[in-house]
């Protein structure tokens, strides 16, 4: 027989362990998980649009009827505010909303005909093409967004709307937050379409098992690594979607500098440590011009690092990695550091620090992701933005965002919006990155190691990662789709190559 073990969480604020919530899930029990997910793969993927959007509808509905105890647990477990809490939970559930009107609207489907014809090559059969839900798909939770790209994430809304059932990995940081939240999933959907394991060896058996057909990750590269090992080593590869490691550059040009420093300056210590610096998107590394306009700039960094308090990390080993890539940093003679208060009370508070040294003296090893709030600044000449940057980005690992500060009248700007649309996913203009919109247009990934697909994992598109391509031919109408059936116009589809919007 084996012993149980249990899991629980930690209040980031003292350090106290919290009441445990579960026991980690024994490989039988995921094999079991998995087998009932399997099982209620064809009902999930059968139901029309209107009813998958209905299931979608009712997830936030229920996120909404317990937001108080959600937050109040996740505040506990986190040991973030209330207020990002609030914001992160109403994104939650505005993503299973979007997602249902996505599947209501229907191009998602990619729905194609091509009727049989003659061509120039030949007679044509009757072909009918259109994306089909991939089967059960496992979701692992993230550390930092304990809703946003957690259980009540926009990985499970997705996967649902395109008709996957999913098998949730419980983040250790917050599992009490984890459970609840499967708990209000679980009650909106059908059954055995969602379960949900705690524990590691529980995630590397989920991943291992072969009817999931698809992972989405959000977390450290070092953890996405490890699963892609167990997905490789698998009889049947199946997609990870893995969002792993960013730093997001943010280059500041002379101009913009020269109008608006001090608001630059105060708007990038907000960004980088908004949630304590464990945000993916967190400015990183800063390129600003040695000047007298930089030096205010960065003189208004200092004083808002010097004023920013009450920082928490998540967990014990996030902060014991804060705390020794600062003290590395504290230490070094090449660079100057600014800290501002805290990090020394109980739990795992930390101060915040913001690094400068210039572009010429760059050490490379100062160049990688650090969660926690911290970023650099890296002085550059006035008078060479667009080499300068050049320099630094080409040296730095792809990012899911680049952003720009520019004025109006930047010389400099298109060929930076050149060189920062090659290196990230998302480029932003005289704003910060910190804060991702669920829309239609929204990418949220980048080239490698900040994510290793091409897809999204937030917006619209989130939904193509877990759809796989059918074509029919020359299938007599009562078998095909309702959305590829003669006289069908309720979606988008394109007939013989022209687009028909729907009626």
């Amino acid at each position: 027989m084996t012993d149980t073990v249990a899991v629980f969480g930690t209040n980031p604020r003292t350090g106290a362990k919290l009441p445990p919530v579960a026991v980690e899930t024994t490989g039988a029990e995921v094999a079991a998980l998995v087998t009932a997910a399997a099982a209620s793969a064809p009902g999930l993927a059968g139901l029309d649009r209107a009813a998958r959007a209905h299931v979608l509808d009712a997830v936030a509905d229920g996120i909404e009827d317990h937001r108080d105890e959600l937050i109040e647990i996740a505040s506990a477990e986190t040991g973030f505010t209330t207020a990002k809490l609030a914001g992160e939970l109403t994104r939650a559930a505005f993503q299973f909303r979007f997602f249902g009107d996505v599947v209501r609207e229907g191009s998602y489907l990619e729905a194609a005909i091509d009727p049989a014809a003659e061509t120039p090559m030949g007679p044509r059969p009757d072909l009918r093409r259109i994306l089909t839900a991939i089967g059960p798909v496992a979701v692992f939770g993230s550390s930092n967004f304990p809703f946003a790209f957690s259980v009540l994430g926009g990985d499970t809304a997705s996967a649902l709307a395109a008709g996957c059932p999913v098998v949730l990995k419980a983040h250790p940081s917050h599992p009490a937050t984890s459970q609840r939240s499967f708990e209000v999933l679980a009650t909106a959907v059908p059954d055995g379409a969602v379960a949900i394991v705690h524990g590691t060896q529980a995630g590397i058996a989920l991943v291992a098992q072969p009817a999931i057909k698809a992972v989405g990750f959000t977390g450290s590269l070092r953890g996405g690594r490890a699963l892609l090992d167990v997905v490789n080593a698998r009889d049947e590869p199946i997609p990870f979607y893995g969002e792993l490691s960013s730093l997001n550059p943010v280059v500041v040009t002379p101009a913009a500098a020269a109008e608006r420093a001090e608001d630059i300056g105060a708007g990038l210590v907000g960004s980088f440590t908004l949630g304590s610096g464990q945000l993916c998107t967190k400015p990183g590394f800063v390129l600003v011009p040695d000047s007298a306009e930089g030096d205010r700039l960065v003189a208004a960094v200092r004083a808002g690092v010097v004023q920013s308090s009450d920082h928490v990390l998540l967990n014990e080993g996030i902060h014991a990695a804060y705390a020794a890539e600062t003290a590395a940093l504290r230490g070094r003679a090449d660079v100057r550091t600014t800290t501002g208060p805290g990090g020394d009370g109980a739990g795992f508070a930390v101060a915040p620090m913001v690094v400068e040294t210039a572009l010429a003296e760059l050490d490379p090893h100062l160049v990688h992701e650090v969660f926690g709030p911290v970023t650099v600044i890296v002085r550059y000449p006035a008078g060479a933005v667009i080499d300068s940057a050049t320099t630094a980005l080409e040296s730095l690992p792809p990012s899911l965002t680049a952003t720009v500060h520019h004025s109006e009248s930047d010389d400099a700007l298109t060929a930076l919006t050149a060189l920062a649309s090659a290196r990230a996913g998302r480029v932003v203009f005289n704003a910060f990155p910190t804060g991702v919109a669920v829309s239609w247009a929204q990418h949220h990934g980048g080239p490698w190691p900040s994510t290793n697909a091409l897809h999204t994992s937030v917006g619209a598109t989130a939904i193509r990662r877990f759809l796989r391509p059918v074509t029919y031919q020359n299938a007599p109408a009562h078998v095909l789709p309702a959305e590829l059936r003669d006289g069908y116009d309720r979606i988008p589809r394109r007939i013989d190559g022209v687009l028909h919007p729907a009626g």
